[in-house]
């Protein structure tokens, strides 16, 4: 089976701007291969229950302003998966998580970016599922855990956050190097995942160093959780790639077999 992803979609330049981590997906779709689906969970979409995108033909949403005219040029209109997103919906409910589906939402940057790069033609059937920031890294985890039958069906699951995430401390200059404490939350964070440390990694607001000084709030982490539990029992975390933009924001890309 295809294993579960966890990237770190970065900013919306991604797409467009030479990198480590946009080289990194550019490779990344031939690597892996051709799903059936993709289903993913991203950041920047955040609701009080599960929800998942049910579209003929998935709209891009440019959630960002501020980005040269190029990138609001960019579109990726994947064929989306209604009955995929029906069956998702579907295996929520089972587990007791509440859920719903949507049948006007498009895809937001933490999906089209990373998939723009893996899968160009844009022809990889997709539905996007939301986060519960309010409901934390065991919630997140479940939900995953419920969607692991997924993967039987040639279904990649993706998560899409960011390692680290204070946008507050951004530095552009590229000067300074890694801040200190990231690269200790990130090196805490590599060794708990890649040593199966599910309960640690579970209350790793109170195990990690630095934590809220990387996230002060948790969204763009807690697709990490989705990718984690969709993988099944037992299932081991390699690091894919690992880099570092603007300082803080860590670009790190984790496998879950």
């Amino acid at each position: 089976m295809l294993p579960t992803l966890f990237l770190s979609h970065g900013s919306p330049m991604t797409a467009v701007a030479d990198s480590p981590a946009h080289t990194f997906m550019e490779g990344l779709g031939r690597r892996l291969g051709r799903p059936r689906a993709i289903l993913v969970a991203s950041a920047h979409w955040e609701t009080e229950r599960a929800s998942l995108n049910a579209v003929d033909v998935n709209p891009t949403i440019h959630d960002f302003y501020g980005f040269p005219p190029a990138l609001y040029a960019l579109r990726y209109p994947a064929p989306g998966a209604p009955e995929l997103a029906e069956q998702a919906s579907d295996l929520l409910c089972a587990a007791g998580l509440a859920s719903r589906v949507d049948r006007r939402r498009g895809l937001d940057h933490g999906a089209w970016v990373p998939l723009l790069l893996m899968y160009p033609q844009a022809d990889i059937p997709v539905v996007e599922i939301s986060i519960q920031s309010r409901l934390g890294p065991a919630h997140h985890f479940q939900l995953g855990r419920a969607l692991a039958p997924l993967r039987e069906q040639e279904v990649l699951v993706i998560g899409s956050g960011s390692f680290t995430h204070d946008l507050s401390r951004i530095d552009r200059t590229g000067v300074h190097g890694e801040a200190a404490d990231v690269r200790d939350f990130a090196g805490w964070f590599d060794r708990a995942l890649t040593k199966g440390r599910t309960c640690d990694l579970l209350t790793y607001r109170t195990q990690a160093p630095y934590a809220a000084e990387n996230h002060p709030t948790e969204e763009h982490l807690l697709p990490l959780y989705v990718a984690m539990g969709a993988a099944g029992p037992g299932a081991r975390a390699e690091r894919l790639h690992s880099s570092v933009q603007y300082s803080v924001l860590r670009m790190d890309a984790y496998a879950f077999h």
